[in-house]
């Protein structure tokens, strides 16, 4: 008979899951919970169960009213405040475990996200490598938290969606792996972003800089800038950005 009690690695690995997909899809019949149930060797119900509970001590889903299952464990508080204090680590141990229950390497699992690897060796190539599939988590991350759309437009080809940053990745290592941090833009959203050219109120509803407005008479600044103005943003699933975190890129934006 299976062990009711999760290992570590399996707590680990649901967490992995609880981020990548929905929270409106935790249940049995959804096919990345039955993959993973097949590799740990769980039935899919329990593996929906278990995600239900971590959603229990979820402080996002808490602060809007929203709960998972009651009585969730000790274990399932703890991985969070793990993630809170080092997610950098806890991603990338995440995702190493998965590809060893695959049966796989990092390496080769990523290969397409890592063309530099075969021409680093020792700490150079584990450094580029945690990053390349920390930053591979969190776009899979924000795209799945806004539903695989553009925040602004509603775009839905992800060739085309970004997961942006609100605290520039070089500028915060604390923050890099935050999903508060994390807003999914269409590639011209997210280069408007970057660049302070937009950013979201308080209420989260579209800003113009008065740069872009200096553009008011062109036809591109209507058709994709002007007609948005104080339009919200497409509300992600779970992870709402972080309000300190848009105040800091709106006052970055005025300066310019």
């Amino acid at each position: 008979m299976r062990n009711p009690n999760w290992s570590e690695e399996e707590l680990i690995l649901a967490f992995n899951l609880y981020c990548k997909i929905p929270f409106g899809k935790i249940h049995k019949n959804n096919p990345q919970i039955i993959r993973l149930a097949e590799l740990i060797g769980r039935t899919p119900s329990a593996v929906g169960l278990k995600l239900s509970n971590l959603a229990s001590f979820d402080p996002q889903l808490q602060a809007r009213g929203i709960k998972g299952m009651k009585n969730a464990g000790k274990k399932d508080r703890m991985i969070f405040e793990k993630f809170q204090n080092d997610r950098e680590g806890l991603i990338y141990q995440s995702e190493k475990i998965l590809a060893e229950r695959e049966g796989l390497s990092l390496e080769n699992k990523y290969e397409a996200e890592l063309p530099e690897a075969n021409s680093l060796v020792g700490e150079t190539k584990e450094r580029y490598v945690k990053t390349r599939v920390n930053q591979n988590f969190f776009r899979q991350m924000i795209l799945t938290n806004y539903h695989s759309k553009c925040a602004v437009t509603g775009i839905d080809l992800p060739q085309l969606l970004i997961a942006s940053h609100i605290l520039p990745w070089a500028q915060n290592k604390a923050e890099r792996l935050n999903p508060e941090n994390g807003i999914c833009l269409s590639a011209l959203y997210d280069k408007a972003f970057d660049q302070h050219l937009i950013s979201f109120d308080e209420d989260y509803r579209l800003i113009l800089s008065t740069n872009l407005k200096e553009h008011c008479t062109k036809t591109y600044y209507q058709t994709h800038f002007g007609k948005l103005e104080g339009q919200e943003m497409i509300l992600p699933d779970k992870w709402l950005p972080k309000r300190e975190f848009l105040e800091w890129h709106r006052e970055e934006l005025l300066q310019i």
